[in-house]
């Protein structure tokens, strides 16, 4: 039986979560900003769709990206260093997560509904969330958001409307979370994309350990105000 949370209820252990669906763990709750960041700092993750009740996961394996194992093609080096594309950090994230927000080719709605988008810019506005964005011609093209606690990143979501414009976001949060000292990014959940910049599933046991570590880093929260151009997220 799933657990139901109510406003002051703890997370359940992730180990309670569904096999199937796999890394289902609880419902209800809210999302305020002291609730997501005590879900993120135990692995867990909202995610739902318009008519259902908040739905919290934590699944097995884990999708994560190690910063030092990011892959770059030839083909996207070669866009970082002749499209023109300009990256920026925290200067658009509502416009980021409304374009996240926007159903993609062949599915019929979002997860990201109108309650989720408040609840992530009230937490950027509290130094959690950040957007790194992807401009060309002082368009934004493409962007991804997450959160951050610790020397620990959680990406949720990206959007492209230019190509390669997602993972050129993705390269310059890299090296922002290099220059950090954060050394991994939990990606949630397997995707092509994510497998072909480098991103690998881990048991989240292990995945456990690492955030369990990460999280308690001390640093206060804050945007993270940054932009240059793409080509400088890529040797010559």
């Amino acid at each position: 039986m799933l657990t139901w949370l109510e406003r002051n209820d703890p997370f359940p252990p992730v180990e309670a979560a569904l096999r199937e669906p796999n890394g289902l763990l609880c419902a209800g709750a809210d999302l305020s900003a002291a609730r997501l960041v005590a879900a993120y700092r135990r692995g867990i993750f909202p995610w739902y769709s318009g008519g259902e009740p908040i739905l919290w996961w934590s699944p097995d394996p884990r999708m994560v990206l190690f910063c030092d194992a990011l892959k770059v093609s030839r083909s996207l080096a070669k866009n970082l260093r002749n499209k023109g594309f300009e990256t920026r950090i925290d200067f658009a994230f509502s416009r980021v997560i409304n374009a996240c927000a926007e159903p993609r080719k062949g599915e019929p709605g979002t997860w990201i509904g109108k309650e989720m988008q408040a609840a992530y810019v009230a937490l950027h506005r509290a130094g959690h969330a950040h957007s790194v964005e992807t401009w060309l011609d002082d368009r934004l093209v493409g962007g991804l958001y997450g959160v951050a606690i610790g020397r620990a990143f959680f990406g949720e979501s990206m959007f492209s409307r230019a190509t390669d414009a997602s993972k050129v976001a993705l390269v310059a949060l890299v090296e922002e979370l290099r220059r950090r000292g954060i050394p991994m990014i939990d990606c949630q959940q397997r995707t092509p994309l994510l497998a072909s910049l480098g991103a690998r599933q881990i048991p989240r046991r292990q995945f456990l350990r690492r955030i369990a570590a990460l999280v308690n880093y001390p640093g206060p929260p804050g945007i993270w105000i940054r932009k240059g151009t793409a080509s400088t997220h890529v040797s010559a």
